[in-house]
């Protein structure tokens, strides 16, 4: 209940609020024209002195690196040696589980016959 009451009065709140807007608007609509804003002239801005910069300072040469004319020699791939063979898996001793107990059976509930209702007065 309280919060249709919270409801209720939000939504008068802003109705009085759209109610003040709007006749403030139809007030500004209907009044006289705004005098025009005079054009005021461009301020002048002084011009700035331009910077001198000093010259970069020259990059020293590098020595070129000189590149190997023979082609470097690397190992034949089919000459390489065989891989050493792994050694045999010891043979594990065979282990043989117990059979499972069977599962008791469940009893069975009576079903428990029903008949008519006694007769009311």
């Amino acid at each position: 209940m309280a919060s249709l009451n919270c409801f209720i009065l939000t939504i008068v709140i802003a109705l009085s609020f759209s109610s003040n807007a709007s006749l403030a608007a139809r007030h500004l609509l209907q009044s006289s024209p705004l005098p025009s804003v005079p054009i005021l002239p461009n301020p002048t801005v002084p011009s700035l002195p331009k910077p001198t910069l000093p010259p970069l300072p020259s990059l020293p040469t590098l020595p070129q690196p000189t590149m190997p004319t023979t082609q470097p020699l690397f190992p034949n791939p089919t000459a390489l040696p065989p891989l050493p063979s792994l050694p045999s898996m010891p043979t594990l001793p065979k282990v043989s589980l117990p059979p499972l107990p069977s599962m008791p059976s469940i009893p069975t509930i009576p079903s428990i016959p029903f008949g008519t209702p006694p007769p009311g007065n």
